[in-house]
């Protein structure tokens, strides 16, 4: 039997509707706060991400699903050869296409790529999209997984960054999610990250031996990381790790002041956490994450930050950014774990029970009418038994049942049954339709 990939997850119809809620909540409060929908290509070019998300992250230097295009890979199977291993290096970085791991990189191509500098400004977008990385399947983490996100383009002031985590907030309360912690953090910018850098690797140089395989690759290439390491032991190493929060210059102190101050004006909790850094190459100042327990080792339910090289690196404008990210399976899973329900929907407003030939072209004939008015019905298609389909249509949660036999179509009527109530009542053919419709109005 064929099966589907390693790290993929059907969606089954009997469970769609718990994805429906919580897109619907959230295209409802990006909306209410300004945002609009931005869609973009389901794979780039390779060196968008090497450039956006940074070539020492985790996910360029082995997460990424990449392809070469019009290339003989054959050429390049014997990767011992130095020249080999150029060409093939080279057609990668030229015709490379990769399917996105994150949304933000695409978000800000396509915001340069279509000059949507030149409009007005701020430039606030909001997304649904699926990612893939290849890593280890968990609870929480697949190989394909599907991203919210929002994005804010040409916003410097720490208003955009308070706004951005106000939408977050504002999701997860309407969504009934009350056991989940905002922590916030300033990582600082290329003004005052040198002097830090240097503290922190006199630091970490003499644990070394001490720390995992990862840190000690992550010395000389991204030393912030290291900090993020989620391995027991090192955070055990780590307990007195110099932060950048002690390092802040003036003015990325007087951003997270203020940032600080908005969050407290709109009444939305913080804890200070001093040893986020958050796991891209691009974030600068603000970085936050909301916290679940509820979910085990992967915690983060959300993370996000500013960004305000990010759109001049990809050959834009100077541009400030700040935006996040939210996995949607890790925000099911969330709401699950704190026993919250997502109602399943009524499946049908009405359901038609037809005994006989011109009974059933009849009950086609009128639900056609039904669906056309913006009703939601259905009638049995496998000429089951009177008893069966009232079986079937209490299983569907019909709201009504039209029954409709050869004496009912001889006396140009139907029986209107309320499931809820149990009434029943006869209704003539050729009002059928305005009277169901004005039943479900009430």
């Amino acid at each position: 039997m064929i099966r589907k990939p390693k790290g993929t997850k059907d969606v089954l119809p009997n469970e769609v509707y718990k994805w429906h809620h919580v897109e619907n909540k959230f295209k409802d409060v990006c909306t209410r706060f300004g945002y609009k929908e931005i869609r973009t290509p389901v794979f780039e070019f390779t060196k968008l991400f090497k450039r956006g998300v940074g070539e020492t992250t985790d996910i360029v230097q082995k997460e990424m699903y990449t392809a070469i295009s019009g290339v003989d890979l054959r050429k390049y199977v014997d990767l011992k050869s130095s020249d080999n291993e150029a060409g093939a290096t080279k057609h990668l970085n030229d015709k490379g296409f990769t399917l996105k791991p994150e949304g933000t990189a695409p978000v800000v191509r396509a915001f340069v790529e279509n000059k949507v500098y030149a409009d007005t400004q701020p430039s606030k977008m909001f997304y649904i999209t699926p990612c893939f990385r290849h890593e280890r399947p968990q609870a929480g983490r697949l190989r394909q997984f599907h991203q919210f996100g929002v994005e804010v383009f040409g916003a410097a002031g720490s208003t955009a960054d308070a706004e951005v985590i106000a939408i977050a907030d504002t999701f997860f309360r309407e969504l009934g999610l009350s056991n989940i912690e905002l922590h916030v953090n300033s990582i600082g910018c290329q003004k005052c990250r040198p002097d830090y850098q240097t503290a922190l690797k006199s630091y970490l140089e003499a644990k070394l031996p001490n720390l995992c395989e990862t840190c000690n690759d992550r010395f000389n290439t991204n030393p912030m990381r290291i900090i993020d390491c989620k391995n027991p032991s090192c955070q055990e190493n780590l307990q007195d790790v110099p932060v950048m929060f002690d390092y802040l210059c003036g003015e990325c102190s007087d951003h997270f002041d203020k940032t600080q101050a908005y969050l407290g004006a709109m009444d939305i909790e913080y804890i200070l956490d001093k040893k986020i850094v958050r796991g891209l190459d691009y974030y600068t100042k603000t970085a936050f994450e909301f916290i679940s327990r509820e979910i085990g080792s992967q915690a983060t339910v959300c993370g996000g930050g500013r960004y305000d090289n990010l759109i001049e690196n990809i050959d834009g404008p100077a541009t400030p950014g700040v935006g996040f990210g939210l996995g949607i399976e890790r925000l099911l899973m969330t709401l699950e774990g704190n026993g919250i329900e997502i109602p399943m929907p009524e499946t049908y407003d009405v359901f038609f029970v037809a005994l006989g030939d011109d009974a059933r072209v009849k009950a086609v004939e009128l639900l056609q009418k039904m669906r056309k008015a913006g009703l939601k019905g259905d009638l049995d298609h496998l000429g089951r038994s009177m008893k069966a389909q009232f079986k079937y249509s209490d299983k569907m949660n019909a709201k009504y049942n039209i029954i409709i036999g050869e004496q009912e179509l001889e006396k140009g009527i139907a029986m209107l049954r309320d499931m809820a109530s149990g009434e029943q009542i006869e209704v003539q053919l050729d009002q059928l339709v305005d009277d169901v419709l004005g039943k479900l109005a009430k």
